[in-house]
């Protein structure tokens, strides 16, 4: 009798994005997350087209219309990655745009950083060279909606240093069911 071929063993992909409003640390805290899950990392600021940026850097907050051919790039970045997987910082602010990046990646998980207005408002104020600036804050705020509970997210405090808020967050991954790995 023949012997049977060996199963192709499929390499697992993370895919994870770190979200939340300006000033949380999703790109701080996503290098480190990826860091320690060793995975590669990517800002989704990245991934803007320059008259996205020019509005945001002008205070003008970005329309759908702005934004869905960009959530469309961090999708195509977070459903193109190899293994062992990716980290994404992207703000990912209402449940439809997180529908989105999982319409093209349906596993990604989400990190979402969450803390007290007056601390992010003081992060941002710290900022050097980033096009977003404070005034966008409360905009972003209202349009904040928190991970529901049938999405696969975890919250996270982001009032301890990045080191630590990364730590929590991979130990909440690991608490996902079904299980993370």
């Amino acid at each position: 009798m023949p012997q049977a071929e060996p199963a192709e063993t499929v390499a697992a992909v993370r895919r994870i994005v770190v979200m939340g409003v300006s000033g949380a640390g999703k790109t701080s805290v996503g290098v480190a997350l990826a860091d320690r899950l060793g995975l590669d990392f990517v800002d989704a600021d990245d991934l803007h087209p320059p008259a996205n940026v020019e509005k945001m850097r002008a205070g003008i907050a970005l329309a759908d219309a702005d934004r869905m051919p960009w959530l469309d790039l961090v999708g195509a970045a977070l459903a193109d990655a190899g293994p062992p997987g990716v980290v994404v910082a992207c703000s990912s602010l209402r449940r439809a745009y997180r529908d989105r990046l999982r319409a093209a990646a349906p596993d990604t998980v989400f990190v979402a950083l969450e803390g007290d207005e007056a601390l992010l408002a003081q992060r941002i104020g710290g900022r050097v060279d980033h096009f977003m600036p404070a005034t966008l804050l409360a905009s972003q705020l209202a349009a904040y909606e928190a991970p529901d509970a049938d999405e696969r997210a975890v919250r996270v405090d982001v009032v301890d240093g990045v080191d630590e808020i990364a730590a929590t967050a991979a130990s909440a991954l690991d608490r996902l069911d079904p299980p993370w790995d």
